[in-house]
This record gives structure tokens, C-alpha cells and sequence, in this order.
């Protein structure tokens, strides 16, 4: 795939941004995955088109919360921010990374709060979502489970073929941008033929065969 264009924007409710294909309909993709790094200081996504079965960045970028005092005032800020991203690039899919269990356990509950309210912004428009834990997503993308973010940022630079000069310094976008690629890897295995998932699935697949 050749480079791409892209051209670095900031967003008005606060964050920054990378986008790519400026010109380039919505329509013109088959499926588009969005991909979501919770956080309650910065909340990283990124946005996958796929066309002819080939995965491409369309944006990437950050929501940054650390202006508001309130926790309750973040999740609002958040739930805004994620509904006007999902209005914009109309995604089908959402793939959100797990939250990563801790020992303070006061942040555990923040961040789930945070990844919960990002989740209600997709089901809010009927959009799947898939959950992946963060070391499916290193795994997926480096072929390591225990890889730097640094590494993730790297190898989904060379994957999606993104200007290195146009990468944000917050690693949160292409974490975000990993999940989306992951769930792009997971949901494109081709299907292999499954046995009966339970007792009463195969008396239904195979009455001939029960006496």
C-alpha cells in the first residue's frame, strides 16, 4: 500500500489528532473498526478502514481530561467526545482494550467507569464491540505479548505504512489503533469448521445419528 497522506489537526474539546485519506468518502471503505485505549487522564482511539480486505489508518488521537477536576465531569466529557468520533467515521465495529487489574484499586474503578462509559457511547448506536486484553494486543501486533508501547507504536508504523513525523507523542492513539488492528486480525481468520458447542446442538445437527 502506498503512503499515505495525512495532516495533524487538534480537537476543539482537547486532544490531537492524525487523519489520513482527507478525501476519501466513508462510503468508500468496507468495514471500518474503532479502537479505544481507556484512560481517565488521556483516553487514546484510533479508526481502521478496510478495503479489498486490506486494513488502513483513517485517524488516530487523544482525549485529554486531565482539565477537569471531577471524575464525574471526565466520564461526561468522555461519553461527548466518543459519541462526536462515532458520529464522524460511522464505525461498525468497536474493539476497547481491557482494563489492566492493578493493586490500587480505586483507579481499577475509575478506569472502568471510563472504559464503561466509552462502551455505552457504542451501544448507544448499535455498534458490536469486542473486548481484548491488552496482551492479546501486543501479541497480535509485535507477535509478543510483553511488548514496550514503544514497540507497539513502531510495528503498527510499518503496518499501516504511517509517516513516523506524523506519530503523536502520546502512545495512548496507537495502543487504541492496536486494538482496532487486532480485532481487524482476530475477525478476518478464516472460519474452520466448528464441532457442535453443546449436547442439544448436535441432537439438532444430527437427529439421524441419536437413537
Amino acid at each position: 500500500m502506498g503512503r499515505q497522506s495525512h495532516v495533524l489537526h487538534y480537537n476543539h474539546g482537547g486532544g490531537s489528532s492524525v487523519s489520513a485519506f482527507r478525501n476519501e468518502s466513508l462510503r468508500d471503505w468496507e468495514r471500518i473498526i474503532i479502537g479505544i485505549d481507556p484512560g481517565t487522564n488521556v483516553m487514546g482511539y484510533g479508526v481502521l478502514g478496510v478495503k479489498r480486505g486490506k486494513p488502513a489508518m483513517i485517524t488516530m488521537g487523544v482525549i485529554k481530561l486531565n482539565k477537569f477536576e471531577s471524575h464525574y465531569l471526565r466520564l461526561g466529557h468522555i461519553f461527548k467526545r466518543v459519541t462526536g468520533i462515532l458520529e464522524q467515521y460511522l464505525p461498525d465495529e468497536m474493539a476497547i482494550e481491557a482494563p489492566f487489574f492493578g493493586k490500587n484499586v480505586q483507579s481499577m474503578l475509575k478506569l472502568g467507569r471510563a472504559q464503561g462509559v466509552a462502551m455505552a457511547a457504542a451501544i448507544n448506536r448499535d455498534i458490536s464491540i469486542t473486548e481484548y486484553e491488552p496482551r492479546k494486543i501486543k501479541m497480535a501486533i509485535t507477535g509478543n505479548g510483553g511488548a514496550a508501547k514503544e514497540q507497539v507504536q513502531e510495528m503498527l508504523r510499518r503496518i499501516l505504512d504511517i509517516p513516523r513525523e506524523n506519530l503523536l507523542p502520546e502512545l495512548d492513539a496507537t495502543d487504541a489503533l492496536g486494538a482496532a488492528l487486532c480485532h481487524f486480525y482476530e475477525s478476518s481468520k478464516p472460519d474452520i469448521a466448528k464441532g457442535p458447542r453443546s449436547w442439544k446442538e448436535f441432537i439438532a445437527k444430527n437427529p439421524g445419528r441419536v437413537k
